[in-house]
Order: C-alpha cells, then structure tokens, then sequence
C-alpha cells in the first residue's frame, strides 16, 4: 500500500508570502522524500532555470484525508541544497541555535477574519453590524459567525498533533483566534504555516448558508476600515531566566525597544493600519511596555508581576507576519542583550 502526502511551502510571493501544496503517493514504510517544484510559478525562480527543492521538515498525520496519509511541511532549497533566499525558517534555525542556552519558548496568537465572498462572514450586504462589543469570546448567532469551521479547524490540528493551544472569537464580528505553543523555534513557525493551512484547506469544504461551497479565512491586519479591530499574531515568549526571574522579564522588554524600527519593519505588511495607537495598540511609531496594558507595544502579564517570573507578550506583530521572522528577530534582539 501507499499513502498520500501533501508536500506544503511557502512562496515567494512580495510583500506577503503565500502557502503552496501538491500531492505525492508515497510507497508505504517510506519517509516522504526531498521533491521539488515550479519556482518560476512561486515567484521564487526564473524560468530558465525553475527548479527549486522541498525539503521535508514536519511531518504529522493528515487529518483532512484520514487514513494513513500525511502533511508535509517543507522548506525551500536551492539545487545546491542551501537555504532560497524565500527562506525565512534557515535563518530562524540559525538564531535559535546561536542562543540555544537560553531554552525558547513561543506562544503565538493567531488571529484572522472569515470572509463570504467579499464581506466578513455574518456581516448584513448593506451597512454594518451592531457595533464591538458583545463580540469578544461571544455565544448565539447574533454575535458568533463561523463557529463550525473554527470547531473543525481545532480538531483538525488536535489531529495532526499540532501544538494548539486554544481558540476564541475576537472583538471583530467574524474575527477568530487560535494559539499556537508553547513550543521552541523554528518548531512554533513550523506548527503555526501547517495550521493556517489546515484552516484554509477545511473552509475550502464548507457550506454557506444560500448553498454555495468556500469560506475564505483571510490574515489581512485591517479587514474592515473604521471603528474596527484589526487583526494580530500577538507572539508571547520567555528564555530560562525569564520563568525563574522578574527582572529578565523586564530586560527582554527594554532590549525590545532597541531595534523597534527593525522589528515594525519586519512584522507584518501594512502594520501602520493595525498599529494606530486605537483599538488595544499602541501606535507604530512609538515604543512601550507596561503590565496588564494591552495598549502597550509589549505586555507583561499580571500573574508573571505577582508571580515575579514567566513570558512578555510582543503585541506588535500583525496576522500577516511570517513567524519564523517574528521568532528570529526576538532571540537575536533580547538574545544578544541577555549575552552583553
């Protein structure tokens, strides 16, 4: 017998990456191999010279096809098998490994929208909804939209052995979270791209309510102009030192505002219209922590205050982001202040 694996990458589509899949039969007892593919179609090669290799990194149960069938989450090689410039999870690897004393660990809050065709899932066809409020972790299908893809989408992961963490609707009707960790890096990006891929892959198959086929769950930062959350990938973190001490906790946070620029740069496209100073943000161009303050640049949780120990949580990065640059730029950031 053989099984089915679904081989899954990212592109190099600008300014934001996309996830890419094919299918391979693979003879039973065997590992799913290196493969490779069309790079001039990704954006990732030209066309005289397309070639691009996948290079097998995860590999969990398929919970889409059942069976004996797999996930394939890959990374992007060259034909000299060194790293795409596409590949964000090499330079990841890296940073980890540099800092690997410090023992990482990642939490990351992934938040999205459903979208029905080209309004927010539930949403009337003219106007808006009764504005936020009543929204944020809601009951009742006059408040929650798209609770049975989200259901599927947990169990799914739960399935494939990803490292989920928990779901919850958001302050945005039709908005959704679910974490990701705690786990290290680049394990936490590898766990976070396969479950946003399983979320895409599952709303493919769902039924809207007039009988048509396909939710789209989307990652854009600001969804809907005007008085409404934007959506995060809100990335909570602690090294060794910050679960036995206070004063690492504080550290990592002030070593944050050091490369504040780099980092706003580097998390998200159009992260200025998420990071507006409104709606549980601080503003792009400025630079704070604070407990409890969720209109802070990075949170301190207030049982890691009581507690005088635990993980910060950087509130910066947009939905969009790519985690394995979102992880790498925190260990090399807080990880070379921890080392001066």
């Amino acid at each position: 017998m053989s099984y089915k694996a679904e081989y899954i990458w990212i592109d190099g589509q600008q300014p934001t990456a996309k996830l890419r899949s094919k299918g391979k039969i693979v003879p039973d007892g065997e590992a799913p191999p290196v493969w490779g593919f069309d790079g001039s179609s990704t954006n990732q090669a030209p066309g005289e010279n397309s070639d691009c290799v996948l290079n097998p990194v995860l590999v969990v149960p398929d919970p889409v096809r059942g069976g004996g069938n797999k996930l394939v989450m890959c990374e992007v090689l060259l034909t000299d098998m060194s790293p795409h410039p596409t590949n964000t999870r090499a330079g990841c690897a890296a940073a980890a490994q540099q800092y690997a004393g410090l023992d990482w660990w990642f939490g990351i809050e992934q938040e999205y929208t459903f979208f029905d065709g080209i309004k927010p899932l539930g949403w009337p066809d003219n106007g808006f909804p009764a504005p936020q409020g009543g929204y944020y972790c809601g009951v009742g299908s006059d408040e929650v939209f798209g609770r049975p893809v989200v259901e599927k989408h947990m169990d799914a992961c739960l399935e494939a052995g990803l490292a989920i963490a928990g779901i919850n609707g958001e302050v945005m009707p039709a908005q959704w979270e679910f974490q990701i960790g705690p786990i290290g890096a680049p394990a936490v990006g590898d766990h976070l791209w396969l479950a946003r891929w399983l979320l895409y892959r599952i709303g493919e198959d769902v039924e809207t309510v007039d009988g048509r086929k396909g939710i789209s769950a989307t990652l854009d930062p600001k969804p809907v102009k005007g008085d409404w959350n934007g959506a995060g990938a809100h990335t909570n973190f602690s090294t060794n030192r910050m679960r036995e001490d206070f004063d690492a906790c504080v550290a990592a946070a002030e070593a944050l505002q050091g490369r504040h620029d780099l980092h706003i740069a580097n998390y998200g496209h159009r992260i200025e219209e998420r990071l507006t100073g409104l709606h549980e943000t601080c503003s792009y161009r400025e630079y704070r922590y604070g407990v409890s303050d969720r209109g802070a640049s990075v949170r301190i949780p207030w049982q890691v205050a009581r507690d005088r120990k635990g993980y910060i949580e950087d509130r910066r990065p947009n939905a969009n982001c790519d985690p394995y640059t979102v992880t790498r730029l925190i260990i090399e950031t807080v990880g070379a202040a921890a080392a001066a």
